[in-house]
């Protein structure tokens, strides 16, 4: 029996689906993926007006792909998948041994099912002429707070927007409802068609390694491309930093891209400059870089954050601002007002929105996001060295005050970052407590020994007044935290942002390090920001 209540994942597909769909059929869209049409049913043609890689999804008229996973393939779940609602079937040769002999459906083979996936759902949904203009930003850090800048920009424009990232999608200001963090590439067009239906004018997105290594942004050209850095992570996937940088250099060829903006602050940055393949202008905070082509200048700080001119070398200026701490921040703002303003937007309608609407000073939920200011208390989502170094550097104590910071590594995670985390906590902060991150399938307390193992060795070898403390569970180093400061101290939680649950094992055990450090604030007589 098939379970349709409201909520299941199969109940919030029909979200990431236009209500208006032109039927094709079968045999039209096995000819444009190149699919040779089997023994089975060979003359049945249906009309069909989805596709779907879950079986456990479809709705009725899909097309099933069955593709091959890490442990089963998706063609031994093919019953599900026709009590559903599907009418046909994609898969390749290995798939077409798990069917069920009395499988009715016509079915199709391709080489590679993934490969073709997008392609489905660009013919089904008609994204190749139905959707909004894209934004895409890439990199290790910064993606989220870039996409909401971005959409802050164009919404301050008048434009309709939409946003596809790891906090939310939504388009027109409105959530759309999803169990996905990145969808796939079937589910991504079904949104965008959507969000074309609902006369969405342009769409920021986050692109991560994992959608382009694994296809889910494919079949879409982005008006805009943005490379913010990288930096290590998620070598799990990628094995070494050069297959990192190479994958996320995709995105910056005419096959996805119109055009891009690069930061060039880092090596990679540089790199992808000189050999993107598509109209580029460079963006730079660091005079070491003459050679950019826009520069931030007159850094001061404002309140916060800070204001700031993006110049030209030909001397067009936009003078901005962003209440969002950090100089990491300021690259994010730079670099969202950029691809704006790539994307045709004229100067100074660009100037005057942002003078208007301070866009650039938007909230985003568990991104440097501040729980109170005295001491100042901070949640984000920093998960590498990297991040927890420009983190860190970003909260400023007051006279005499002291960094604290809060932290774990993630399980089933690249362990070769751990320590250096450690490590880069002590250079960084004058009281390390370790704590656990997100588990998953490993032993928590291992992996915090790996990251203290590398901040004892940072303590002996450069900073000995450094404390270090290894506290689990994660809401009780919070508390802890908190405990140990002072008015003048600043505290940064780092790791999960905006995260409400934590992996423990496969089961999520509820958790919000903003609720947790909110509490603690409360707790030991501080005051919080509502």
């Amino acid at each position: 029996m098939v379970v349709q209540e409201p909520g299941t994942p199969r109940a919030l597909e029909r979200h990431l689906r236009p209500q208006s769909v032109a039927e094709t059929s079968f045999e039209e869209l096995c000819a444009a993926l190149g699919a040779v049409r089997g023994s089975l049913n060979p003359a049945a043609n249906p009309l069909v007006r989805g596709v779907s890689l879950n079986p456990q999804v479809v709705q009725p008229g899909d097309v099933f792909l069955a593709i091959s996973g890490a442990r089963r393939h998706g063609a031994e779940f093919a019953a599900t998948a026709v009590a559903n609602g599907a009418l046909a079937l994609i898969t390749d040769a290995q798939g077409l041994a798990h069917l069920p002999a009395d499988f009715q459906l016509p079915v199709a083979t391709v080489e590679n099912v993934r490969a073709v996936a997008a392609a489905a759902a660009q013919r089904i949904y008609g994204t190749a002429t139905r959707c909004p203009q894209l934004f895409g930003v890439t990199g290790t850090n910064g993606k989220t707070t870039t996409t909401f800048m971005i959409r802050s920009i164009l919404e301050a424009l008048g434009t309709e927007t939409g946003l596809v990232g790891t906090i939310e999608m939504s388009a027109r200001g409105q959530i759309i409802p999803s169990v996905l963090t990145t969808p796939e590439s079937t589910q991504l067009h079904g949104v965008l068609a959507s969000m074309a239906e609902q006369q969405v004018d342009a769409v920021a997105m986050e692109v991560s390694s994992h959608s382009l290594s694994y296809g889910r942004v494919d079949a879409l050209s982005f008006a805009v491309a943005g490379y913010t850095n990288l930096t290590q992570d998620h070598l799990d996937l990628h094995g070494t930093m050069q297959e990192y940088f190479e994958t996320k250099a995709q995105l910056f060829t005419p096959e996805r891209s119109q055009r891009a903006v690069v930061m060039v602050d880092d090596a990679y940055g540089q790199q992808l400059a000189d050999r993107a393949l598509v109209p580029t202008e460079s963006l730079s905070l660091d005079a070491g870089h003459p050679g950019a082509d826009w520069r931030v200048e007159n850094l001061q700080h404002s309140g916060l954050g800070h204001s700031f001119n993006i110049t030209h070398r030909d001397g067009r200026t936009l003078s901005t601002r962003t209440g969002l701490p950090g100089m990491f921040n300021v690259a994010n703002a730079a670099l969202a007002a950029l691809m704006v303003l790539a994307s045709g937007v004229p100067l100074h309608a660009l100037q005057q929105a942002l003078d208007a609407s301070d866009p650039l000073s938007v909230a985003v939920p568990g991104r440097m996001q501040v729980v109170g200011e005295s001491p100042v208390a901070v949640v984000d989502f920093a998960h590498n060295s990297d991040a927890l170094a420009k983190a860190l550097d970003s909260v400023r104590p007051g006279p005499g005050g002291r960094r604290i910071i809060v932290f774990g590594a993630t399980g089933d995670r690249d362990t070769t970052k751990r320590p250096d985390m450690g490590a880069v906590a002590v250079r960084h902060a004058d009281i390390v407590i370790v704590t656990d991150d997100d588990p998953h399938g490993e032993d928590p307390a291992p992996i915090r020994e790996q990251v203290a193992a590398g901040a004892a060795r940072a303590i002996e070898a450069e900073r000995p007044e450094v404390q270090l403390h290894n506290i689990a569970p994660r809401a009780k180093a919070v508390e802890f935290a908190v405990s140990l400061a002072g008015a003048n101290d600043a505290i940064l939680v780092a790791g999960r942002g905006h995260e409400v649950s934590q992996d423990v094992a496969g089961m999520d055990v509820e958790l919000d390090d903003r609720v947790e450090l909110a509490k603690a604030l409360k707790l030991h007589g501080f005051v919080t920001i509502p």
